[in-house]
């Protein structure tokens, strides 16, 4: 499987503007900026999608690996953060609640480090992860 997304930049770092698309059109000419990145402007930017990839990706694998354990979660919800400092993404820290029948704490605790390290984008990151998880 391979997945592709495009970015169109014009102008110079500080002063430019661009644009995101992916293949699934979910993204469509998305603006991007050094405003949306270092500021408060509107758009997106890569941190902020690296984000939104952790969080997709350590979700889905943490509903396996609890299906793998015999639970069928009713609600999970995670908040990934990720910290860009000095110029470089330092951090990834994953936040996760959820509901699952029949699970002790210690069991779901350990489902969500199984995640966290074996999620295929926690994989491909070099960056520090963390997780803390709550049970509901």
């Amino acid at each position: 499987m391979i997945r592709n997304a495009t970015a169109v930049w014009n102008g110079s770092g500080k002063d430019g503007n661009g644009h995101l698309s992916t293949q699934s059109t979910v993204l469509q000419q998305q603006q991007y900026s050094y405003h949306s990145r270092f500021e408060n402007g509107v758009g997106t930017n890569p941190e902020e999608l690296i984000a939104a990839a952790h969080a997709g990706c350590f979700t889905m694998k943490l509903s396996f690996v609890l299906g793998a354990s015999g639970f069928t979660p009713d609600f999970l919800e995670t908040n990934c953060a990720i910290t860009l400092e000095d110029g470089v993404i330092s951090h990834s820290h994953l936040t996760v609640k959820g509901k699952v029948p029949g699970i002790s704490k210690e069991q779901f605790e350990a489902a969500v480090k199984d995640a966290e390290v074996n999620c295929p984008v926690s994989k491909v990151l070099h960056l520090t992860i963390s997780s803390e998880a709550t049970l509901l």
